[in-house]
């Protein structure tokens, strides 16, 4: 029989550790091979950790309640000669050189004796954690300047460049890294290009855009029927569009609860002190985003004059610092475009942004006529940090704006 460590598995591609919150098995007990021997629990769930084949628990050094990294020695396995061979955790034995026999002419050479396979000696514990993949399925070529020198960083710095203009930038380098001679030949290529200067604001949205993509952002859609809002606009003296009414919904549903709405810093969330929602207005070569402050202690008709003043302005770039920045989210109306879908992307100080794709006539169930009837619907989206709201809280965020348009008398 062979003493085998039975180790702490990787869990997950981002588990790095878990902590044992059950021992199953105790030592002396036989095991069965794929069979459970404790529970642990990560961030995510509880799993087991089973035993590689059947054998006989031997020693368990977990304790229950306390974290190992993956790799981390849980316990010891007695199992088979074969089955140790079999996993890798023999080796051939040293053995002294022997002098050939000599063999008869004519006679077949005398088999050689098997090897015997050692054991391994156990390798050190350490909770230092390795990781088990080592690299993806993406070509080396591809993976742009991951790695930036200082003598890079230095000429970037010099160009003003960021590691995001050098994504595409195929490298030559060991594992694909981009060296300073790639980058200057990327640099003279450029030149031989038709070159215009981008516009400060465009130069303002990809910093914007960089720094949003930091985090880990996500996307919910919700098809919303629109004819109670079109007939209650139809309806009214003072016309709102449906982004303002979209943006008063948000107001009043980030009012009930303003947690979707908090800042993830450190390990606090930390919630808005007032409603002030943002909504997108395209100007030249870029977009602007005016603010409604205290969106949700105005009414509809109240905000429909603040709406079209601020929409003139931005629409002349004519607005003031106050009437700009420091919002908790912002709405835009991509389907102005006729598109009736997209993953907009949230600014770097906001954590959901509401979005509104063109209206489009489909059927729709009406149950009290027991048949299909034509629904003006749009397809409404909330793009998130996913750090902050997880797909549900997401989920009856939009469910509530929904329900709120659809009783806009109410707003």
């Amino acid at each position: 029989m062979v003493r085998i460590p039975l180790l702490m598995p990787q869990l997950g591609e981002s588990i790095a550790e878990a902590t044992i919150v059950r021992l199953i098995a105790t030592p002396g007990d036989a095991v069965v091979g794929d069979a459970d021997v404790m529970e642990v629990e990560t961030n995510k769930a509880v799993m087991g950790v089973v035993a590689p084949c059947n054998g006989t628990l031997v020693e368990v050094r977990a304790v229950e309640g306390e974290s190992y990294a993956v790799g981390a020695v849980l316990g010891y396995l007695e199992v088979s000669e074969e089955d140790a061979d079999r996993m890798g955790y023999l080796e051939p034995e040293e053995k002294p050189a022997e002098k050939p026999v000599e063999q008869p002419v004519g006679s077949m050479p005398a088999e050689a004796p098997k090897a015997r396979r050692a054991p391994k000696p156990d390798a050190p514990h350490s909770d230092k954690v390795e990781p088990t993949i080592k690299g993806l399925p993406v070509p080396a070529h591809a993976g742009g300047a991951s790695y930036l020198s200082p003598r890079m960083k230095a000429r970037m710095l010099e160009l003003g460049l960021s590691a995001a203009d050098l994504a595409g930038l195929p490298g030559s380098g060991g594992g694909g890294r981009v060296t300073i001679e790639d980058f200057e030949r990327f640099m003279e290529n450029l030149d031989r290009q038709k070159v215009t200067d981008a516009s400060p604001m465009r130069v303002a949205v990809a910093d914007a855009m960089r720094r949003s993509w930091t985090r880990p952002l996500a996307t919910v859609v919700l098809p919303v029927p629109l004819d109670k809002l079109l007939a209650h606009r139809k309806a009214s003296k003072d016309k709102a569009g449906v982004s303002l009414y979209a943006l008063r919904a948000l107001a009043v549903a980030l009012s009930e609860n303003s947690a979707p709405a908090g800042r993830l810093i450190g390990s606090q969330i930390i919630h808005p002190g007032s409603i002030d929602i943002g909504f997108a207005v395209e100007a030249e070569d870029g977009v602007l985003v005016p603010v409604i402050r205290e969106a949700d202690k105005h009414t509809l008709v109240q905000l429909v004059p603040i709406y079209a003043r601020l929409v003139e302005l931005a629409r002349q770039r004519r607005l003031a610092p106050s009437d700009m920045g420091h919002c908790i989210s912002t709405v835009t109306n991509y389907g102005t475009f006729g598109l009736t879908f997209a993953t907009p992307i949230p600014l770097p100080e906001q954590t959901v942004l509401l979005g509104l794709g063109a209206g489009r006539i489909e059927p729709q169930w009406d149950a009290e006529k027991e048949q299909f009837v034509p629904a003006t619907v749009a397809r409404f989206t909330l793009s998130f940090d996913h750090r902050v709201l997880d797909g549900g809280a997401a989920g009856r965020l939009l469910a509530r704006i929904a329900e709120l348009l659809n009783h806009p008398e109410e707003l």
